[in-house]
Parts: structure tokens; C-alpha cells; sequence
């Protein structure tokens, strides 16, 4: 027998399993109306509980609520004619949201979603996932999201970088913020075919450049730069400077970068973090031998092996399990590691590492923050290791 408490978690989950196609519904849907059983018992049953029996009949004469209630008339030999409640027809979500305290939600999800495809039809499809837009962004917000796609479409080739857009409260923060909504809208609306496809393309807005920030370390490298050492630029023109280095050292934290002194033939990229991909786009760096130097964390070895993709011979610096060792009082935690199990492209030494760490052979979620390192003994290290990459140094290990 169900209690209307019972009814409630039932219709509770099933909102959190169905609400999206509840909204994608048409007048014909499968999933009206929805009809629940109370779980009737027969006269034996109710033997078996007669005051269970009447305090759920009880709790149905009492209740109130949204939904159709069915009530039956059971002629029993032993306890004579009984009205019971029988079932509970919904017609409509709404009801059902009710039940499952999600009323104002859904209401708020329905009118919007009533809203959106009613001005452009071609949502319809698309706004189900997007739920959550629809239930619970803020009225500022979601006229916000109208007026940009409202923008956007009338000019579909406007060229603008997004804090040049004419539109209040709507700057390139908000946008990166909502970046995965925006994205999945306009696929729907310009008909993209590729649903991966690249938000600049689908708004029509300019991609702000990427930038990458170098050190040149080397005073006569300095010199065809005009006396240049510490440069931020984008990485089309950093691309066509050629520069003749013999070392690229990759730093993960700015910081570090910013203490390394003089090195010969080197160049220091430094705070690109995943983004060392961006390094393939430098023509001018491939013949040169390649540094890195990062956190020994998990995610310090997963850059490791994702820069490594574009630049095969590069060695690390100061990532083995000597170092973790001598530094232990430096220790801090990594917050959530890095997923993969073991990473391909490390060495015998950078595997052993990796797997410590992931094993939590030493402490759990260990992490040695590249910048704590004694400083002293990390510029030896660092300058033996560009000595011996540079050209007429010792030959590397």
C-alpha cells in the first residue's frame, strides 16, 4: 500500500530520471497520463493489518493534492463494504513536479523552453539537455543568453572580439562561462553538422589571439630582438621569428620562469600548463634540444607526456625520484590527480615516479611544487642539464 509519502519519492524519482523528456513531450506522448497503483489489498491482506489498512485509507481521505484520485468500493465477507483509494492519475508534468517539489522549476523550465521555440523553432530539439539552463539561470542571465542569440544571428559575420558585443552584462567572463550552452545553441541554430563544432566559428566573433609569454636567456639572442628578454606576443608572430636556439626550456610555473638567470642558446616558455600543444605552431624551435621542468605531481608528468607529442627528444629536469626524496619536507597535496593508470611516452625513471605516485607509494595525493625546490640546487641542476644539451656540452646521460 502506498502513502502519499510513498507516491512523492516515487514521482521524485522519476522527475530526476524523465524531466527532460517531459519537456520534449508532445500532446500524444507516451508518458501521459501516468496512471500509479496504491497497491489495493484483498480482504486477507487487510486481515492481516486492519489498522495499516485504515490509516492508509485515512491518509488518502486527508490529502491534497494535484492528480486524479481513483477510489474503489471492495464488498468483503468478514469486513463488509470498504471504500479504498485505488490509483493516482497525473495528466500533465506539472503535477508530477509537483509531487516531487520541483514545481517551480519545472514551471520556470517549461515557459522558457515555450519561449525559446517559439521564436526559434529549431531549438526544440536541443533544449531538453539543457534543463538546467532553463529551470535555474537567473531572469538577468537568461535574457542575457536571449539578447546574445538574438545578436549573433543578425550578424553572423561580425568579426567582433566578444567585449566589442553592444549588449549589457555580456562580456568574454560570461561568455567562457557558458561557453558549452552557447556552443550547442548556435549548432542548433546555423544547422551545424559537426555538434563539436568551434564557438568562434558558429558566433562569427574573432578568437582572441593566444599568447604565449618566452625568455630569451641569451644575450646575443636578446640582440635580434632589439634588447628584448621577457616577451608576450601571440604565437602566429612568435612563429615567424626564426630566432637560432640551441635549448627550449619549459618551465610550468611563471614564477620559476621569471627567476631563471642567463643560460646559453636558450629560450624559457613558462605557465602553459596543457597548453604546450601550442609549441608545435613554432617552426623555429624543433631543431633546438627540449627542457622540462615541472611539478612532480601527476598532472606535471601528463604534460610532460603531452608535450612530448611535439617534441619527441625532450628530457626532463629535476623530476626523478631523487629530488622528490631529498625534498620531502616540501611536500603538499594534489588536490585531484591525473586519470590515466601509466602514461606511454615517459622514460623507465619517469614511469617509476608516476606510479609511486599514483599508487600512493609515499603519502596519499603527494605533490612536489617545482618553485619550492631549494633554489640553489635547482639552478645547478638546471644549468648542468643545458650544458649538456647545448652543442658542445657534455653528452646528455
Amino acid at each position: 500500500m502506498k502513502l502519499p509519502a510513498d507516491v512523492g519519492l516515487l514521482l521524485a524519482k522519476r522527475f530526476a530520471s524523465q524531466h527532460r523528456d517531459w519537456l520534449a513531450a508532445t500532446a500524444a506522448d507516451r508518458h501521459w497520463p501516468q496512471v500509479i497503483a496504491l497497491g489495493l489489498p484483498t480482504e486477507q491482506a487487510a486481515l492481516r493489518q486492519v489498522e495499516a489498512v485504515r490509516a492508509w485509507a485515512e491518509a488518502w481521505r486527508a490529502w491534497r493534492g494535484p492528480g486524479e484520485l481513483r477510489w474503489t468500493e471492495r464488498r468483503w465477507k468478514v469486513l463488509g463494504t470498504q471504500s479504498l483509494p485505488d490509483t493516482l492519475t497525473l495528466h500533465e508534468p506539472a503535477q508530477a513536479a509537483m509531487w516531487s517539489g520541483e514545481h517551480e522549476r519545472w514551471q520556470r523550465a517549461a515557459a522558457r523552453f515555450d519561449l525559446l521555440t517559439a521564436r526559434w523553432p529549431a531549438l526544440a530539439g536541443r533544449l531538453p539537455r539543457l534543463f538546467g539552463v532553463l529551470a535555474d539561470y537567473a531572469d538577468a542571465d537568461f535574457q542575457r543568453l536571449l539578447d546574445l542569440l538574438a545578436w549573433l544571428l543578425a550578424h553572423p559575420r561580425s568579426g567582433l572580439y566578444p567585449r566589442q558585443l553592444p549588449l549589457a552584462g555580456i562580456d568574454s567572463k560570461w561568455m567562457e562561462q557558458r561557453r558549452g550552452v552557447l556552443v550547442d545553441l548556435l549548432a542548433a541554430l546555423r544547422e551545424a553538422a559537426d555538434q563539436d563544432a568551434d564557438f568562434y566559428a558558429l558566433s562569427g566573433l574573432r578568437r582572441p589571439p593566444v599568447q604565449l609569454r618566452m625568455r630569451v636567456l641569451d644575450a646575443r639572442l636578446r640582440a635580434r630582438l632589439g634588447g628584448l628578454g621577457d616577451v608576450t606576443a601571440p604565437v602566429e608572430e612568435l612563429a615567424r621569428l626564426a630566432l637560432p636556439v640551441s635549448v627550449v626550456l619549459i618551465v610550468e610555473n611563471l614564477q620559476t620562469g621569471l627567476a631563471l638567470a642567463d643560460l646559453p642558446g636558450t629560450v624559457a616558455f613558462m605557465g602553459l600548463g596543457y597548453g604546450v600543444d601550442l609549441l608545435a605552431q613554432l617552426p623555429w624551435i624543433a631543431p633546438a634540444r627540449g627542457l622540462y621542468w615541472g611539478d612532480i605531481d601527476t598532472h606535471g608528468y601528463a604534460i610532460l607526456q603531452r608535450a612530448r607529442g611535439h617534441l619527441p627528444g625532450l628530457a626532463s629536469v629535476l623530476m626523478d625520484q631523487a629530488t622528490l626524496l631529498r625534498c620531502a619536507p616540501l611536500w603538499t597535496d594534489e588536490k585531484v590527480q591525473h586519470g590515466a593508470a601509466d602514461l606511454a611516452a615517459l622514460t623507465v625513471a619517469e614511469s617509476l615516479v608516476y606510479r609511486g605516485l599514483k599508487e600512493q607509494r609515499w603519502r596519499p595525493n603527494l605533490r612536489l611544487e617545482q618553485e619550492r625546490i631549494d633554489w640553489d640546487f635547482a639552478w645547478t641542476a638546471l644549468s648542468q642539464a643545458v650544458q649538456a644539451a647545448h652543442p658542445g656540452g657534455p653528452a646528455p646521460r
